[in-house]
């Protein structure tokens, strides 16, 4: 885990697609097909936790 990141905020998809620098389309086309950052529902919204954004990001460094 990445102790700048506070564990208590979870990011919205537009801050997701900021962060990645992707629109918010292909964040949900990537939720559809099984790809991208793993999220999860608050209700009726989409959630992701900051280290599991950042540890997908890595992750895909390491397989390159």
């Amino acid at each position: 885990m990445h102790p700048e990141l506070d564990i208590q905020d979870l990011w919205d998809a537009a801050r997701v697609a900021a962060y990645l620098g992707v629109p918010k389309q292909t964040l949900y086309a990537w939720r559809h097909t099984g790809n991208g950052p793993k999220a999860f529902r608050v209700g009726k919204h989409l959630r992701w936790h900051p280290h599991t954004v950042v540890e997908w990001t890595l992750a895909l460094e390491r397989d390159q």
